[in-house]
């Protein structure tokens, strides 16, 4: 007979390495690649998610990517779902591991993206209530001000009173409060930007920076 302690161990295993491994699949670069796009890297912002997939201009491959991404989530929670009937640890470990695996994808080096997409498949599968509640927070400042790094910045910040609001478990208060805090860093660079009024608005392809002055010296 299987020692207690040792399934329990296993079934965490199975559930953060599986999650991880499923965060891991760079949707944004299969779907531009079969998609005849190139390598989404080497557009815009270089991010493989849906808003940058966007910037390429197939609304058909940001929308397999958004879906890809946060599907990818949803599938990691529902797997922990079913191997521990409804173990709000190990769903929150699985869902942290599933979003982790977004942004350090194993099979990129570890260089992913920046996890909005996933953030929401896994906040929907993992407590409804919060991710519902912070897509129309998205949605919301997405339309006022079409920015969609301001979108998921602000999103974010309210995952965790959203969650306390509603009365999640606290391992879904720490899940939330882990991805947000992550999301905010994989975000520096928008915020930069945010603050200098440079962020670009969804839709519109990011410009090339310009390129550095002449050295005087070369010049003479």
């Amino acid at each position: 007979m299987q020692d207690p302690a040792q399934a329990v161990y296993l079934t965490l295993g199975i559930a953060i390495v599986g999650g991880y491994l499923l965060g891991s699949i760079p949707f944004g670069l299969i779907a531009t690649r079969l998609g005849g796009a190139g390598d989404i890297r080497q557009i815009g912002s270089g991010n493989i998610g849906a808003t940058n997939v966007l910037r390429s201009g197939r609304k058909d491959l940001a929308a397999i990517t958004l879906i890809g991404d946060a599907g990818k989530g949803v599938v990691a929670v529902l797997l922990a779902r079913w191997l521990t009937h409804d173990n709000a640890a190990i769903i929150a470990l699985a869902g942290g591991a599933a979003f982790t695996g977004h942004l350090f994808p194993v099979w990129l080096k570890f260089k992913g993206g920046k996890g909005v997409a996933t953030f929401y498949g896994v906040l929907l599968a993992a407590c409804w209530p919060v991710g519902v509640l912070a897509a129309v927070t998205w949605l919301a400042v997405a339309i006022l001000f079409r920015i969609s790094s301001l979108a998921a910045l602000v999103a974010a910040a309210f995952a965790a009173p959203f969650a306390l609001a509603t009365d999640q478990p606290y391992p879904m208060l720490g899940l939330s409060l882990f991805m947000t805090v992550l999301i905010f860093i994989r975000h520096k660079d928008n915020i930069s930007r945010l603050l200098k009024g440079q962020e670009p608005r969804i839709g519109q392809k990011k410009t090339a920076e310009a390129p550095p002055p002449p050295n005087p010296v070369e010049g003479a």
